[in-house]
Protein backbone atom coordinates (compact mmCIF):
# COMPACT_ATOMS: atom_id res chain seq x y z
CA UNK A 1 0.00 0.00 0.00
CA UNK A 2 3.18 2.51 0.75
CA UNK A 3 4.11 2.16 -2.93
CA UNK A 4 0.74 2.54 -4.48
CA UNK A 5 0.43 6.07 -2.04
CA UNK A 6 3.95 7.47 -3.24
CA UNK A 7 2.80 6.18 -6.63
CA UNK A 8 0.02 7.84 -6.82
CA UNK A 9 1.24 11.25 -5.15
CA UNK A 10 3.73 11.17 -7.92
CA UNK A 11 1.32 10.82 -10.13
CA UNK A 12 -0.97 13.57 -9.20
CA UNK A 13 2.09 15.86 -9.14
CA UNK A 14 3.33 15.24 -12.85
CA UNK A 15 -0.73 15.04 -13.65
CA UNK A 16 -1.30 19.06 -11.67
CA UNK A 17 1.49 20.48 -13.66
CA UNK A 18 0.77 19.04 -17.40
CA UNK A 19 -2.38 17.31 -18.59
CA UNK A 20 -4.58 16.98 -21.62
CA UNK A 21 -7.25 18.36 -20.07
CA UNK A 22 -7.96 22.69 -19.30
CA UNK A 23 -7.18 21.54 -15.54
CA UNK A 24 -3.39 21.88 -15.28
CA UNK A 25 -1.08 24.29 -13.63
CA UNK A 26 0.44 25.44 -17.12
CA UNK A 27 -3.12 26.18 -18.78
CA UNK A 28 -4.13 27.44 -15.89
CA UNK A 29 -0.86 29.83 -15.11
CA UNK A 30 -0.69 30.85 -19.28
CA UNK A 31 -4.72 31.93 -19.15
CA UNK A 32 -4.18 34.02 -15.84
CA UNK A 33 -0.99 35.06 -15.45
CA UNK A 34 -1.50 39.13 -15.40
CA UNK A 35 -4.33 38.02 -12.96
CA UNK A 36 -3.30 35.99 -10.59
CA UNK A 37 0.61 36.08 -10.26
CA UNK A 38 1.03 35.86 -6.72
CA UNK A 39 -0.79 32.40 -6.80
CA UNK A 40 0.85 31.43 -10.03
CA UNK A 41 4.08 31.96 -8.20
CA UNK A 42 3.17 29.86 -4.76
CA UNK A 43 1.68 27.04 -6.59
CA UNK A 44 4.57 26.92 -9.01
CA UNK A 45 6.83 26.58 -6.27
CA UNK A 46 4.76 24.28 -4.41
CA UNK A 47 4.94 22.13 -7.21
CA UNK A 48 8.64 22.38 -7.62
CA UNK A 49 9.22 21.15 -4.05
CA UNK A 50 7.10 18.20 -4.43
CA UNK A 51 9.25 17.83 -7.68
CA UNK A 52 12.58 18.16 -5.73
CA UNK A 53 11.66 16.04 -3.10
CA UNK A 54 10.93 13.34 -5.67
CA UNK A 55 13.37 13.65 -7.99
CA UNK A 56 16.41 14.10 -5.41
CA UNK A 57 14.80 10.89 -3.51
CA UNK A 58 15.14 8.84 -7.22
CA UNK A 59 18.58 9.97 -8.37
CA UNK A 60 19.70 8.75 -4.76
CA UNK A 61 17.94 5.36 -4.93
CA UNK A 62 17.97 4.51 -8.16
CA UNK A 63 19.91 6.95 -10.38
CA UNK A 64 19.74 8.42 -13.62
CA UNK A 65 20.68 5.15 -14.88
CA UNK A 66 17.68 3.53 -13.79
CA UNK A 67 15.81 5.80 -14.10
CA UNK A 68 16.11 5.19 -18.05
CA UNK A 69 15.94 1.65 -17.22
CA UNK A 70 12.26 2.06 -15.53
CA UNK A 71 11.30 4.33 -18.65
CA UNK A 72 12.98 1.84 -20.87
CA UNK A 73 10.70 -1.16 -18.88
CA UNK A 74 7.65 1.03 -18.93
CA UNK A 75 8.12 1.50 -22.57
CA UNK A 76 8.80 -2.01 -23.60
CA UNK A 77 5.42 -3.23 -21.77
CA UNK A 78 3.85 0.00 -23.54
CA UNK A 79 5.11 -1.72 -26.84
CA UNK A 80 3.92 -5.02 -26.33
CA UNK A 81 0.48 -3.90 -25.58
CA UNK A 82 0.74 -2.01 -28.96
CA UNK A 83 1.85 -5.13 -31.41
CA UNK A 84 -0.79 -6.78 -29.79
CA UNK A 85 -3.27 -4.08 -30.84
CA UNK A 86 -4.37 -3.85 -26.90
CA UNK A 87 -3.16 0.01 -27.45
CA UNK A 88 -4.02 2.67 -30.13
CA UNK A 89 -1.34 5.54 -29.72
CA UNK A 90 -3.06 7.98 -32.85
CA UNK A 91 -5.28 9.16 -29.65
CA UNK A 92 -3.00 12.07 -28.54
CA UNK A 93 -4.97 12.42 -25.48
CA UNK A 94 -4.29 8.89 -24.63
CA UNK A 95 -0.35 8.85 -25.53
CA UNK A 96 -0.17 11.99 -23.20
CA UNK A 97 -1.98 10.30 -20.33
CA UNK A 98 0.67 7.33 -20.82
CA UNK A 99 4.15 9.81 -20.57
CA UNK A 100 2.34 10.89 -17.13
CA UNK A 101 1.73 7.42 -16.02
CA UNK A 102 5.59 6.64 -17.12
CA UNK A 103 7.24 9.82 -15.60
CA UNK A 104 5.06 8.79 -12.14
CA UNK A 105 6.07 5.25 -11.97
CA UNK A 106 9.62 6.58 -12.57
CA UNK A 107 9.23 9.26 -10.02
CA UNK A 108 7.35 6.19 -7.44
CA UNK A 109 9.75 3.58 -7.23
CA UNK A 110 12.44 6.25 -7.26
CA UNK A 111 11.03 7.40 -4.00
CA UNK A 112 9.85 3.57 -2.73
CA UNK A 113 13.37 2.14 -3.83
CA UNK A 114 15.21 1.65 -0.71
CA UNK A 115 12.46 0.13 1.42
CA UNK A 116 12.09 -2.08 -1.14
CA UNK A 117 15.99 -2.77 -1.62
CA UNK A 118 15.68 -3.14 2.52
CA UNK A 119 12.58 -5.49 2.30
CA UNK A 120 14.65 -7.54 -0.44
CA UNK A 121 18.41 -7.75 1.49
CA UNK A 122 17.84 -6.98 5.06
CA UNK A 123 19.97 -3.92 4.79
CA UNK A 124 19.19 -0.28 5.55
CA UNK A 125 20.78 2.62 3.52
CA UNK A 126 22.56 5.25 5.23
CA UNK A 127 23.36 8.37 2.96
CA UNK A 128 24.09 10.60 5.90
CA UNK A 129 26.00 9.84 8.88
CA UNK A 130 26.92 12.69 11.58
CA UNK A 131 30.07 11.60 13.01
Amino acid sequence: MSFFLRWLFAFLLVALTYNPTPLNYVAWSISNWPAQMPLIALFGLLLLIGYIIYLRATLRSIGPFGMVLVLALVGALLWVLYDFGLLDLTNRTLSLWLGIFALSIVLGIGLSWSLVRRKLSGQADVDDVDE
